[in-house]
């Protein structure tokens, strides 16, 4: 399993990373529409990955949430009090990987109190590659929102702050999540949170700062179906007391509403559980992606 300290690696499976022109080139003769993924972190931190599993995490530190030949997005997590296992992502990193003849590799760093709408090195866009203009920084909410798209890989990031904590939300295209080895096992978008890092249903039914029931009123307002963003709302009002939480847990289910292909997976309940999502070095099937394609095809 993989470091959740470690660096991000600039690692490709055949030595560089796919050009713009290839890409383009195949989606020209082939016509292929990619499928996307949706994946998001908020709250305590409640993690919703790829595959639809819906975990409260206990994750302390910092934590991949991914990890491929494309992309690398790292939370930093810390207590929310003495005493509790409730942690927030308080830290963002993301990194968008060099890519030949389109983007230079540009980082992002978003801390609580400080939520910039520009790149590491202060730029908006990624750099002065023919594909530069299509990596693009820009927020309607300065100092609370920032989105961040890259239409070369076909992905869109949200990062808000609110209630002290930062939320991460991303829809992708399905060949970048998937283009990732077996050394890049960690990933809390695709595997979700590790077994030994969740909240148990014990844990998460603790006493807290408020009443259940006014936890519970302060989120039926915004969430009037108790489905897991529900619940996730009313266990992180209970545990901070904050009825700010309501918002973070109201925005990340507008986020899925708009970032998922499918509606029908909008809400997610206890007994829902998805398909875990393979990596391109495992077999893969019949219509494989185009960036699986060409990645085995070089």
């Amino acid at each position: 399993m993989g470091d959740p300290g470690r660096s991000p690696s600039l690692r490709f499976p055949h030595g560089g990373p796919p050009t713009l022109s290839t890409v383009t080139l195949l989606l020209l003769l082939c016509g292929y529409a990619p499928g996307f993924l949706h994946c998001a972190s908020f709250g305590d931190p409640h993690v919703r990955s790829f595959h639809h599993h819906f975990h409260t995490c206990r994750v302390q530190g910092a934590w991949p949430l991914l990890d491929n030949d494309f992309l690398f997005v790292q939370a930093t997590s810390f207590p929310v009090a003495s005493g509790t296992n409730a942690t927030t992502t308080r830290k963002l990193t993301v990194i968008f990987k060099n890519m030949q003849e389109c983007i230079d590799q540009k980082v992002y760093q978003a801390e609580v109190d400080n939520l910039p709408a520009a790149f590491e090195d202060g730029s908006i866009n990624g750099g002065d590659r023919p594909g530069g203009a299509s990596l693009s920084i820009g927020t309607a909410n300065p100092g609370s929102h920032v989105e961040i798209r890259a239409a070369y890989i076909g992905t869109t990031i949200i990062i808000r702050e609110t209630a002290g904590q930062l939320s991460f939300s991303i829809k992708v295209a399905e060949d970048v999540a998937r283009a990732f080895s077996a050394e890049q096992d960690l990933q809390l978008c695709v595997g979700g949170c590790p077994p030994s890092q969740r909240l148990s249903r014990s844990e998460r039914n603790r006493r807290g700062a408020v009443s259940i029931d006014t936890a519970r009123r302060l989120c039926k307002k915004g969430l009037p179906v108790e489905d897991a963003y529900f619940h996730s709302c009313v266990f992180d009002v209970l545990t901070s007391g904050d009825p700010n939480f309501t918002v973070a847990a109201q925005a990340a289910l507008e986020d899925a509403r708009a970032f998922l292909p499918d509606l029908e997976k909008l809400h997610l309940f206890p007994s829902d559980a998805g398909v875990p999502l393979c990596s391109a070095t495992l077999p893969a099937p019949l219509l494989c992606g185009l960036f699986v394609l060409w990645l085995c095809i070089q």
